[in-house]
């Protein structure tokens, strides 16, 4: 699942960047959904699953919050955030850069994976997004997701989102080190003291797994994946267009089963 999902940012860029129309018109049913869901709450909760080595999940980001927007509903709408690594296995640092690691990983040329990346980067730009892929530092996101994680805990698990992916494709900070996330930690308002804490032990290890399981468990295959009311799927860095049809969508079958 995981390599599929590293494919899928870097192998299969016309699929993921032109999106399709998802059955019914703007939702697919959620893979791994067996039973019927629960009546929903008032509030809608789309929980997202997204990785901060991804590239298509801070685009798929910045295509999501356009359309929540201009949601006239956007007021009764709870996002939160899942952890998903696309490289579990992936080293604190890799001795490769991007395109060293793209061309040791696809038996591709260098020239051939600044190719692919430079269709990614231009897709970054449509949604005002700076990439810098020359300056990302290949490492590990397990220790971002713990951050991540720690802060929902403080009601910050949206601005450690922000500025992780910021931190990684536009700023080039090294994901993986304590010291630059305690730093990140407290600019986005986090104690020092309890980022240091978190980042010297394995607390949040569980949070972090218990996402990644559940992800494989609702049939998640790559990310981003965003999951509405435990009823529908939308995958993919989906135009705010379609994501704002998705929302309306599924606010009106919602209402409709109250």
């Amino acid at each position: 699942m995981i390599i599929n999902g590293i494919r899928r940012v870097f192998g299969v860029l016309a699929v993921v960047a032109t999106p399709t129309v998802l059955f019914p018109q703007f939702l697919e049913p959620l893979p791994g959904r067996t039973t019927p869901a629960a009546t929903p709450n008032k509030t809608m909760t789309i929980e997202i699953w997204s990785d901060v080595v991804c590239p298509f999940c801070y685009i798929g980001k910045r295509e999501f919050e356009a359309a929540l927007a201009r949601f006239e509903h956007k007021a009764e709408v709870t996002v939160v955030w899942k952890s998903f690594e696309l490289d579990p296995n992936a080293p604190q640092r890799s001795e490769h850069d991007m395109y060293g690691m793209l061309s040791n990983r696809y038996g591709i040329s260098r020239a051939e994976a600044q190719a692919r990346v430079q269709g990614v980067v231009e897709r970054a730009k449509t949604v005002g997004l700076d990439y810098h892929m020359d300056k990302a530092i290949i490492s590990s996101s397990f220790d971002a997701h713990r951050l991540i994680q720690f802060a929902k805990t403080k009601g910050k698990g949206a601005e450690a989102e922000e500025r992780l992916f910021k931190a990684y494709f536009v700023d080039g900070i090294h994901i993986a080190d304590h010291a630059a996330l305690t730093r990140m930690g407290v600019e986005i308002g986090l104690e020092e003291a309890e980022i240091s804490s978190v980042l010297a032990s394995t607390r949040f290890t569980e949070a972090v797994r218990a996402d990644e399981r559940e992800a494989q468990q609702l049939g998640v295959r790559g990310v981003p994946f965003f999951v509405i009311d435990r009823r529908y799927g939308v995958s993919g860095a989906q135009h705010s267009d379609h994501f704002l049809g998705a929302l309306q969508q599924a606010w009106k079958e919602r209402s409709a089963v109250e």
